[in-house]
């Protein structure tokens, strides 16, 4: 399979959200709730004072987050993704969502104790890896943790999940310590906490 060789647009997204009403199966397949469940117990019960969730689609894993942070920030490149995940949401009066294309747009000022990245990195090319990595490295607060969850199975985006993490593992390091690095028979789980 060929690799595009750029960063996937919003267009790319806004079709996806547009033509149906569950893309990728997010709601409704036996995958994505396994993989949510372990992403928050990867947690380990922490609560975090700021979040933020890259990517947070229609807001399913933001709906699980809300409860471990005293506020989240969720941001996605489709703004038909955004609408549900604020319906979804609703009842949080902590979370806030933004229309942003990370790592081009991003949160100005703010210092994140959680920052997520789940099923996202692997869509940029090398140049927003490093631009994400170089955002991720004066946002996250010492003693703060990163999560990173992606499929590793074929695709034809930017990079395959091994790279993407790869990438800004190694973008990051030595600034954090690896906590939990954990592959299943479809995805890979990391986590990381910025060195206090």
């Amino acid at each position: 399979m060929t690799r595009r060789k750029a960063s996937l647009d919003q267009d790319y997204f806004e079709t996806m959200f547009r033509s149906t009403d569950d893309p990728w199966d997010l709601e409704s397949s036996a995958y994505e709730r396994d993989k949510y469940a372990h992403s928050i117990c990867s947690l380990g019960g922490r609560t975090y004072g700021l979040g933020f969730e890259i990517g947070c689609a229609k807001g399913v894993l933001t709906q699980s987050l809300a409860p471990h942070c005293h506020a989240l920030l969720a941001i996605d490149i489709s703004e038909t993704a955004l609408k549900a995940a604020r319906e979804r949401c609703a009842a949080f009066d902590h979370v806030s969502f933004g229309q942003m294309a990370f790592p081009g747009q991003a949160p100005v000022g703010g210092i994140f104790d959680l920052i997520i990245l789940s099923e996202v990195a692997y869509y940029w090319d090398d140049d927003d890896i490093g631009r994400a990595a170089r955002w991720i490295t004066g946002h996250v607060a010492p003693g703060g943790d990163i999560l990173l969850v992606h499929w590793t199975g074929d695709t034809d985006y930017p990079q395959s999940g091994d790279d993407s993490v790869h990438k800004i593992q190694a973008a990051l390091a030595p600034s954090i310590t690896e906590i939990t690095a954990q592959r299943t028979a479809k995805y890979r789980l990391d986590l990381w906490r910025v060195c206090a």
